[in-house]
């Protein structure tokens, strides 16, 4: 069995109508989780990522609990199957998932602790200003850096999801601009992203202080598998810097592209995307061909997954 695996877990965005009905289906550990998940959420989360509707899945407050509920079924059915990571990160919110496989967090926790963390940002977006997201494709990182540094307003980088992909994110005035002179630049594409407000930016800095003080209330574990943090690139390797992660990863930017690389530099050879949707998948092509990743999101997936083990 390959030993150097990584295993990756998606964030915001993956989502989408009927996601885990396959495993639920076919796993009575799946129906276990989504049972336990409708309990300690007080909703029928089945419901909802089986049937939507899709706006209603698509609200932050719900999607986080989803996609994370989806992704820790997928670790538990392909670690049955007897395949264990070497190394674990995610996307964004992908991130809670991975500190749940690394055993920082218990299921029940993270559940929490997702649904807090949606409620929280989108009370940050009632209560300031509104904001977006724009990706732009294929423009210099130091261009678009500049960019967001001479627009008037709150304009920051967001994700670095790929040498050739970057999220902007800010005031809609200065992500409008700044979107505007990047296609002026030369990006082949800028596009304005369908969220409700302006996340790993400044403008999330109200949710930022609340979720660090409702972390500091939880007891963590030290993570018994290498993690690597959104914020840093880097390593966590304790409960303390863990809590300082989470709360900064709110307003600093994902930096994937060289989460990916440390993977590199530590022997992966091998990556699977355990969640819903193929987004990191096709970032990794676009970051390091070398690294083979497989998706699982259903029953399928996990077996094919296996026999690349």
């Amino acid at each position: 069995m390959n030993k150097n695996i990584a295993f990756i877990f998606p964030g915001q965005g993956s989502q989408y109508v009927e996601m885990g009905k396959d495993f639920y289906d076919n796993f009575e550990l799946a129906r276990k989780h989504f049972e336990q998940a409708n309990k300690i959420l007080e909703m029928d989360l089945k419901k909802l990522c089986f049937t939507g509707p899709e706006d209603k899945l698509t609200d932050t407050q719900n999607t986080q609990p989803a996609i994370f509920t989806v992704s820790v079924i997928a670790y538990k059915l392909l670690k049955d199957k007897g395949v264990e990571p070497s190394i674990v990160a995610g996307h964004s919110l992908g991130e809670y998932s991975a500190l749940c496989v690394a055993g920082v967090f218990d299921f029940a926790t993270g559940l929490k602790l997702v649904r807090k963390r949606g409620e929280l940002m989108a009370e940050a977006v009632s209560e300031g200003s509104k904001g977006t997201m724009a990706a732009i494709i294929a423009l210099d990182r130091t261009k678009i850096e500049d960019i967001c540094t001479n627009v008037e307003g709150i304009c920051e980088l967001a994700n670095i999801n790929s040498p050739l992909q970057i999220v902007i994110s800010g005031e809609e005035k200065a992500v409008h601009k700044a979107m505007e002179l990047a296609e002026k630049a030369g990006a082949k594409k800028v596009v304005e992203l369908n969220v409700s407000s302006a996340f790993h930016s400044q403008l999330m800095e109200p949710a930022k202080n609340k979720l660090k003080k409702y972390i500091e209330g939880l007891e963590f574990n030290d993570p018994n598998l290498p993690i690597i943090a959104n914020s840093t690139a880097d390593f966590v390797k304790n409960t303390n810097e863990i809590t300082t992660a989470l709360s900064k990863q709110l307003t600093s930017p994902v930096r994937w592209v060289e989460s990916i690389k440390l993977m590199a530099e530590n022997d992966i050879e091998l990556a699977f995307e355990l969640g819903p949707g193929r987004v990191l998948k096709t970032l990794m092509r676009r970051i390091d061909r070398s690294i083979k990743t497989y998706s699982i999101q259903d029953k399928s997936s996990l077996e094919k997954a296996v026999k690349k083990t």
